[in-house]
C-alpha cells in the first residue's frame, strides 16, 4: 500500500491540489508521527484528497464498505484504487456494526499511524456544521491518542468555464491543537461520555472555521424527517451547550 499511496500523494494529488485547486494548508506541522486522529469537517468530495495530500503522514480514511464490494469491473477498481490510497472498509449502517467496524482503524492508530475521519458521517447539505456520530469518540478512547480537529473551508469543486473542476474562494485547511482525551480511557461504552467527547470535538472544528452548529445529524436535513424543513431553531452556540462535563472514573490499576 505504501509505495502506490506515495506515488498517488506525492505526484499526482499534492501537485494538484496545491497549484491546480491552491488549497493552503495551517497547522500541519502539528500532525504528530506518532499516531493520531484528524477529525474533520465534510463540504464535499475534494476534503478527502486534499488533506491527505497536504501533511506528511499517510492517513487512513474509513470508507463504506459498499465501495469494496464492487462486482462490477469499475466496481473492482475502484477498491483497488481506495486500498491502494489508504482507504479502509468499514460498515456505516449505524449502531453496533458501525462501532465494531471500526477495528480496521483501531489497528492503524496502534501501530501509530494517522486515521481521518468525518464525524459527520456525510457531507453538509448547505455549508453548516451538523451533529458528529460518535466514531470519532470511540477511537480516541480506545487508542488514547489525541484528536486534532481540523477545519475545511471553500473546498466545494465547481467547474470552470471549459468544464474542469476547480475550488474558488481561497480554499483552506487549517489544523488545530490537539484534544486530550486520555482522562475517559476505559469509558468508551458509556454513551454520555461518547456524547460529550464528540461534541467538543465538534465544537473545536466550529471554532476553526465559523460555521453554525446544527444539532441534528446532516443525514436528517439532506434525506430523512428534516429534509426541506427549517432548522434555525436546532443551532447551537456550541454543541456541549448546556452539557456538564461528564465524570471521570479513576481507572484501576494492578498491584
Amino acid at each position: 500500500m505504501t509505495g502506490w499511496y506515495s506515488f498517488f500523494k506525492i505526484v499526482v494529488v499534492r501537485p494538484a491540489v496545491k497549484y491546480w485547486f491552491r488549497v493552503e494548508i495551517t497547522g500541519a506541522e502539528k500532525v504528530p508521527g506518532t499516531g493520531c486522529i484528524l477529525a474533520a469537517n465534510h463540504l464535499d468530495v475534494g476534503d478527502t484528497f486534499s488533506l491527505p495530500a497536504l501533511v506528511r503522514p499517510t492517513v487512513v480514511f474509513p470508507a463504506k464498505r459498499e465501495l469494496f464490494e464492487g462486482r462490477t469491473l469499475k466496481g473492482r477498481a475502484l477498491a483497488r484504487v481506495l486500498r491502494a490510497i489508504g482507504q479502509t472498509p468499514i460498515d456505516r449502517s449505524g449502531g453496533r456494526a458501525s462501532a465494531s467496524g471500526l477495528g480496521s482503524v483501531e489497528v492503524v492508530l496502534e501501530a501509530g499511524g494517522t486515521v481521518g475521519i468525518f464525524p459527520e458521517g456525510t457531507r453538509s447539505p448547505d455549508g453548516r456544521l451538523y451533529k458528529g456520530k460518535t466514531g470519532v469518540a470511540r477511537l480516541a478512547l480506545a487508542s488514547g491518542k489525541p484528536v486534532l480537529p481540523v477545519g475545511v473551508i471553500n473546498t466545494r469543486l465547481m467547474r470552470n468555464r471549459i468544464g474542469l473542476p476547480v475550488m474558488m474562494d481561497h480554499p483552506r485547511i487549517i489544523i488545530g491543537d490537539p484534544l486530550d482525551f486520555s482522562a475517559w480511557a476505559g469509558q468508551e461504552s458509556d454513551h454520555k461520555v461518547l456524547r460529550w467527547v464528540t461534541n467538543e470535538v465538534m465544537g473545536a472544528i466550529k471554532a476553526l472555521t465559523d460555521q453554525p452548529y446544527v444539532d441534528a445529524y446532516a443525514s436528517r436535513v439532506k434525506y430523512g424527517d428534516l429534509a426541506s424543513k427549517d432548522t434555525s431553531s436546532l443551532e447551537l452556540d456550541h454543541p456541549n451547550q448546556g452539557v456538564s462535563q461528564p465524570p471521570i472514573i479513576a481507572q484501576r490499576t494492578e498491584g
